[in-house]
């Protein structure tokens, strides 16, 4: 799943991307508002955001404004020490999803995004299931018609990203940027051998290719779901 945050406080950035990593997200950084818009309607889709309100050169309610305007339905989960009753009416009113006043757990922040990701996918269950494939977000326990299967964490984010998103054709820059977002140099083959990785730990149709196009999970017939 790839992951905006939007937040200038470096240090509280710095730690909330460290506490996603075990999660297996693909989190980008933005600092301020005015960039953060322009990569949030202009940019390749985020799965959600994390949004701050306190920010500079546009203020995160101008942001959260302009998006919903541009017509984004992207889960936004407001991050802010604005805590009067007000602002946080202000804030869902808005369009935001969810919103968590700073100081904060970290293991709110996770569940509280965790169950953003669930509703915008319409599911009930956080489980993932495809063709005799489950994984499961929370733990990252991946298996194949009952036998665990062990992925690598770039493997692991592909397979759900595909799997969260049955019958949608992914592009390889489109994967790229999920898999290793904006800070990182990947290798021109590097989504190639993922998948060719993938379908050699599940099985060889799993992920099929679209040529001239990238990758596509297709959406299980009824009595292979």
């Amino acid at each position: 799943m790839r992951i905006l945050l939007v937040e200038d406080d470096p240090s509280l950035a710095s730690g909330i991307r460290l506490a996603l990593k075990p999660e297996h997200y693909t989190v980008d950084h933005l600092s301020d508002g005015a960039t953060a818009l322009n990569a949030l309607t202009e940019g390749e889709p985020f799965d959600a955001v994390i949004l701050d309100l306190g920010l500079p050169r546009l203020d995160g309610m101008e942001v959260l404004n302009a998006v919903r305007r541009h017509g984004s339905h992207v889960p936004i989960l407001v991050l802010t020490a604005r805590d009067a009753v007000d602002n946080r009416i202000a804030g869902l009113d808005a369009g935001a999803d969810d919103y968590l006043t700073k100081p904060f757990e970290v293991a709110e922040l996770k569940a509280r995004l965790r169950a953003l990701l669930r509703r915008s996918q319409g599911q009930t269950s956080s489980l993932l299931t495809y063709r005799g494939i489950t994984l499961d977000p929370h733990t990252l326990h991946v298996g194949y018609q009952g036998a665990s299967v062990t992925l690598s964490r770039r493997e692991l984010t592909l397979l759900q990203e595909f799997m969260s998103h049955p019958g949608r054709v992914f592009t390889r820059d489109t994967l790229t940027r999920l898999v290793y977002g904006w800070e990182e140099d990947v290798e021109s083959n590097a989504i190639e051998v993922h998948i060719h990785h993938l379908r050699r730990k599940l099985f060889s149709d799993a992920i099929r290719t679209v040529r001239g196009i990238g990758y596509v999970m297709d959406k299980p017939a009824k009595d292979e779901a």
